[in-house]
């Protein structure tokens, strides 16, 4: 049963989702100015973890938090020989004093990851679409598409997929009717005024521009994707030879 413990101020809010999860939400409108507070937070508890944290998991406007109830309980006894009745109010109270000092906590742990892409061709099929539909060359496409800083506002959807922020509405391109039954790994596409890239082989309804010969998740590595919540993201062209050498010397 979802129930709301606290409402710090009109936006912020820590909501229980079960007996072993809390969700912080900072408001409901994507931008950055929230997701340096959904990262912040997030920092902090990696830097400040509490015995029974099992992961977060930050996404655009919100971090979930999953904790073990029964290691807080027996920690509380054993080190402050106190009975917690509800494990969950020790999370919310520890989650409030948090983000009550988001102010005082690092924001600003930016990594900047370049990914070379290969546009169009066999490569990026739907460039010439996304150009049409914006009255614009493909050359123009990829020039705008390369230019931008894109924020990693979180991963998902499959493994080490990224929901990129911060792409020119001069390319903006709605989902394709009918989704292709399968989108190759690398892929970069368009979806209204977000652009990401395919981790993994599977359906998909983007438009596709390019591919880069990066791999985006791979399971037997730590972490296993290379970007993560946080991170911004920076798109290079390259050629098709260029793209054969990178795989070659992967």
């Amino acid at each position: 049963m979802v129930q709301l413990i606290n409402k710090l101020d009109k936006e912020v809010k820590i909501t229980r989702l079960s007996e072993s999860a809390v969700v912080v939400s900072f408001g409901e409108e994507i931008c950055f100015d929230l997701h340096e507070k959904v990262k912040a937070l997030t920092n902090y508890l990696q830097d400040h973890s509490f015995v029974g944290l099992i992961e977060t998991v930050p996404s655009f406007t919100s971090v979930t938090i999953f904790y073990d109830p029964i290691q807080i309980y027996k920690r509380e006894r054993k080190v402050n020989h106190t009975n917690v009745e509800s494990p969950s109010d020790f999370v919310c109270a520890y989650l409030k004093e948090a983000v009550q000092n988001l102010g005082k906590i690092d924001k600003h742990r930016t990594r900047i990851v370049e990914i070379p892409v290969c546009y169009g061709g066999a490569f990026g099929p739907d460039l010439d679409y996304v150009a049409d539909h914006n009255d614009l060359s493909p050359e123009q496409v990829v020039k705008i598409h390369s230019s931008g800083d894109y924020l990693v506002y979180m991963v998902g959807f499959a493994p080490g997929f990224p929901y990129l922020g911060g792409m020119s509405e001069k390319i903006a391109t709605p989902r394709r009717e009918k989704p292709r039954i399968e989108i190759p790994q690398g892929s970069v596409g368009i979806a209204g005024m977000q652009t990401g890239v395919y981790s993994l082989s599977t359906p998909g309804g983007w438009q596709i521009i390019g591919r880069t010969p990066f791999d985006l998740f791979l399971k037997d590595k730590t972490p296993p994707s290379l970007l993560e919540s946080g991170d911004v993201v920076r798109f290079r062209p390259i050629t098709v030879e260029e793209y054969d050498d990178y795989k070659e010397g992967s």
